[in-house]
């Protein structure tokens, strides 16, 4: 069978902070051979799949050897042979095979760089694209591109407390002009904060990272940014914002701490009142983990204030897992959950994650992590996920240029077929 898998292995290598992560390469019967590269969040949830970490001195205890022989021993033996068009069955025995929870045993990383692989060499193999092979001949939706323009918070060494701040073009006839759209904003803002002696350097994830007198200058900065590329705010560019809550929340419990912006100490309804004085002066669209992942019944309360009129998205909340997704429908707790692959650890169950928001009538917003590779597996996963929108870093850092340049190829290749909507 030329689709049966004829090896496995894996190695470390650096992520776009410098700390290692797992590349790894499979090879079928018929002479594919692919590899895949696993991300590594720095804000991350509670509930994570967790990254084995070998600890030690070595890379100050951030190697990954141990996941690199995990897949090159356990995980190698395990599915060689198996055909690697059943995605499902190869995910669910390294689950299996695992035994915990949380991945913890192979890790999430060893596991998710199998399952990604395993992917992209069955797609080859039967002559499609990534994108068609995952989400079949309908998947032509291009997404909206969520441009993390500032960045803050986790992601950051500024006087920001939020930790994204995206320009979302929205109004654009097409993910080409989209992108043009933001790309543009990206680089005028840069003009102002340089034009006010504020620095151009930037964040893990490519966006901005100045010091702000304020959170709301931020927000007002780019809107004046968005204005002068010749943009309408709120019908070309609006905005998406992630307090990514956690990081101001010291026991993830509902008490934050907004100590950069000078705000202080706040309740949940403090905070909550705050952001959404935010939703009525501003045109925000989206906004991800408003409050912490402990912080339940906070979401409740805002998604009821605000979930009519914007995406509530819960990221730290649900961390890709259907089982706390499964709470967040069943509670009103948002209407929209971030979808992240190492978060959960396998392609499989990302897309079931996926398919418990469509079936809920939720959206689901597809994202990179932080810690990213140069891999494009994310932009044919949004694409063949048909969600509508992603969020891949800035117009800067080539392992974030790297996702756009892939969807405009994408768009390309689909010619007049290719969809652009925001919903």
């Amino acid at each position: 069978m030329k689709t049966q898998i004829r090896s496995v292995s894996a190695l470390e290598i650096l992520d776009s902070r410098g700390n290692p992560t797992v590349r790894t390469f499979v090879e079928l019967e018929d002479g594919t051979k692919v590899s895949a590269s696993v991300p590594s969040g720095a804000s991350t949830g509670e509930n994570e799949a967790v990254e084995l970490r070998d600890g030690g001195k070595r890379y100050g205890g951030k190697g990954v050897e141990k996941a690199v022989a995990n897949v090159n021993n356990e995980i190698a033996e395990a599915i060689s042979g198996m055909d690697a068009t059943d995605q499902k069955a190869i995910d669910m025995l390294m689950i299996e095979i695992d035994g915990t929870e949380n991945k913890s045993r192979l890790g999430a990383n060893a596991i998710l760089g199998v399952s990604m692989a395993v992917a992209r060499a069955a797609s080859i193999s039967v002559g499609l694209p990534l994108y068609k092979y995952l989400g079949g001949s309908d998947a032509v939706r291009v997404p909206v591109p969520c441009m993390n323009i500032v960045n803050g918070g986790e992601h950051a060494d500024n006087s920001v407390d939020f930790q994204e701040f995206m320009a979302v073009p929205h109004g654009a006839p097409g993910f080409r002009e989209g992108l043009r759209y933001v790309a543009e904003t990206f680089h005028v803002l840069k003009s102002i904060l340089k034009s006010r002696g504020l620095s151009t350097g930037v964040g893990d994830e490519g966006g901005f990272a100045p010091d702000f007198k304020s959170n709301e200058e931020a927000i007002e900065t780019i809107i004046e940014a968005i204005e002068k590329a010749g943009y309408k705010p709120g019908v070309d560019i609006s905005i998406a914002m992630d307090t990514a809550a956690n990081s101001i929340s010291p026991g993830i419990d509902g008490n934050y701490d907004l100590i950069w912006s000078g705000k202080g100490k706040m309740t949940s309804d403090e905070l909550i009142a705050l952001e959404g004085e935010w939703i009525k002066k501003y045109p925000i669209i989206l906004w991800e983990d408003p409050l912490s992942e402990g912080d339940w019944e906070g979401f409740r309360k805002f998604t009821a204030l605000h979930g009519n009129d914007i995406e509530v998205v819960g990221d730290d909340l649900f961390v890709t897992n259907t089982k706390y997704i499964k709470r967040g429908i069943e509670e009103g707790s948002a209407n929209s959950a971030l979808i992240k692959l190492n978060q959960i650890g396998t392609v499989t169950e990302s897309i079931e994650a996926v398919k418990m928001c469509r079936e809920a009538g939720w959206r689901y917003f597809i994202s990179h992590r932080s810690g990213e590779t140069s891999d494009t597996f994310l932009a044919d996963f949004a694409v063949a996920m048909d969600g509508g929108h992603l969020k891949t870093g800035s117009a800067s850092r080539g392992e974030r240029i790297a996702k756009y340049n892939r969807l405009l190829e994408i768009e390309h290749e689909l010619k007049g077929l290719a969809e652009y909507r925001w919903k």
